[in-house]
């Protein structure tokens, strides 16, 4: 059966974690839904697989062409996709077509975008509002790099109080999950605590609901990891090695 929205939150009263990967492709969108990932997220973190430095340049076109086609690669997992940079901070109505455009045209059952200041909180609320499930992130949000870095946010008591005020503005606004990257152990739990919605960390402790990491950190893809990336296997090392041999073996003509 499909996971739902309601389960998650049901998942979360009831203590079982949520477990949460990236996908941007069919091959791995099916490889992680048939392995029992529950919630897969289509994130801009495929910045990386694009050659670019950042999140930034991603457009909400690449976003659709890569979630329709993890979309045919799921039958169980919650597809959630990330709303990119400068596709609904404009306005609300921006926003609202965007997160429109990517539920009509991929399929998928929800939205991710990050921040939780004042007005974000607002365009979260009329998005709900009109039927589009929302999946918040505060902490580190990788599309403010520019204005916050790659530092661990929520260090000091006031960064750490306006961390919690926002997560708990989020919630109040609908959301319905809400990601916690790179943020003191003790501040994700307070967090989690506090709110009935599930928390997601990513570099934020084992206190949150559950946890998502990129898929190609996880796989050793990537040449670089964030701090709070764990490598399960240096896929990146043992495709070299079959590359070198498949290439060997075609000069020595030992293959076909």
């Amino acid at each position: 059966m499909p996971v739902t929205i309601q389960q998650l939150i049901q998942w979360k009263q009831q203590g079982r974690s949520i477990i949460s990967l990236t996908a941007w492709d069919y091959i791995t969108a099916q490889i992680l839904d048939a392995a029992g990932v529950d919630l897969i997220l289509v994130g801009d973190s495929m910045a990386a697989i694009l050659g670019y430095e950042t999140t930034l340049p991603i457009t909400l076109d690449e976003m659709i062409y890569h979630a329709k086609a993890v979309r045919r690669g799921v039958n169980r997992g919650l597809i959630v996709v990330d709303l990119p940079f400068l596709t609904y901070q404009e306005s609300i109505q921006q926003a609202i077509h965007s997160a429109g455009r990517v539920l009509k045209e991929t399929g998928a059952k929800a939205v991710k975008l990050e921040g939780g200041y004042p007005t974000m909180v607002e365009t979260v609320s009329r998005l709900v509002e009109a039927g589009i499930p929302v999946m918040g992130h505060v902490g580190l949000t990788p599309q403010s790099v520019h204005q916050l870095g790659l530092r661990q946010q929520g260090k000091t008591q006031e960064a750490g109080e306006r961390i919690l005020h926002q997560a708990i503005a989020l919630e109040e606004a609908g959301a319905f999950a809400i990601v916690l990257e790179h943020i003191p152990a003790d501040l994700a739990l307070q967090i989690t605590q506090k709110l009935s919605i599930p928390t997601i960390g990513i570099g934020a402790g084992k206190d949150c609901d559950g946890q998502v990491l990129v898929t190609s950190d996880l796989l050793g893809l990537t040449e670089k990891q964030p701090p709070f990336a764990k490598v399960y296997t240096n896929l990146r090392q043992i495709i070299n090695s079959a590359v070198q041999e498949f290439s060997t073996e075609v000069r020595e003509k030992n293959f076909p």
